[in-house]
């Protein structure tokens, strides 16, 4: 026998069965409220973390402005506002964007306007890349492809920007200043970071940090001074032998 509850409020179908056989009464749920109930129950632990977006490179690209290809092309009264949409940035894809970027960064440090494969121009073509990768890793974060382009395209730049420090310093700052690049000395010894030493450091920075609040607080013993050169002589009793 078969009849509709009402359980919290909801309806629900319950089998009535007689007492003397034991069984409990079977609950079925109707799809729909069982949906609820698993989006609720996701809902109270799971939190979205949001990451913070960076700006984009290409955000001070105005619209207004022609591609590539038609830079030096005279298009005020010639076409209406489709061409013109169609012509312009508005219209225009990711990758064409990123061409005028990088002419732009490339306009800001070269010398001569047929310069294309100069120190500074090459470091301002990989900045352009790099940054078109940072953005695209911020985004995507398990994107390991793109992830090692990047850190392959940051050595290339390092290379470049270390020959270009050692030949023309004056150069170098002045790369440096127009594409903020902060570049920074290479360690002089390399160690691979293992568990091993990181436990090791820590346990020694915690060591100096004790002994340094024992000196302040003038608990530590201080070292006797060990003087240098030869050593102490030892008194002999007369008629030992040497």
């Amino acid at each position: 026998m078969i009849r509709v509850l009402r359980v919290w409020g909801r309806g629900f179908r319950v089998n009535t069965v007689p007492l003397c056989t034991g069984k409990r009464p079977a609950v079925e749920r109707r799809p729909q409220e069982l949906r609820t109930t698993y989006c609720h129950a996701v809902r109270s632990y799971a939190q979205i973390r949001r990451r913070e977006e960076l700006p984009s490179q290409l955000d001070d690209l105005p619209s207004t402005m022609l591609k590539k290809e038609y830079t030096g092309v005279q298009i005020a009264g010639a076409v209406n506002d489709v061409v013109k949409r169609l012509l312009s940035l508005e219209m225009a894809s990711q990758a064409e964007k990123h061409k005028i970027k990088t002419q732009q960064l490339v306009d800001k440090v070269r010398s001569d306007p047929q310069d294309t494969s100069s120190v500074e121009v090459k470091i301002a073509v990989l900045t352009a890349k790099i940054r078109s990768y940072q953005e695209h890793i911020q985004k995507h974060p398990k994107d390991k492809a793109n992830k090692r382009k990047m850190l392959m395209t940051i050595d290339k730049r390092k290379k470049l920007l270390k020959l270009l420090r050692r030949t023309r310093y004056d150069t170098f700052e002045h790369v440096c200043s127009q594409l903020d690049i902060v570049y920074t000395f290479p360690p002089e010894y390399y160690r691979p970071v293992t568990r091993r030493w990181l436990a090791k450091k820590a346990l020694c920075i915690k060591v100096f940090q004790e002994a340094k609040k024992l000196r302040a607080a003038g608990l530590l013993r201080k070292k006797r001074p060990v003087k240098s050169g030869s050593k102490p002589e030892v008194n002999q009793a007369p008629g030992t032998p040497v």
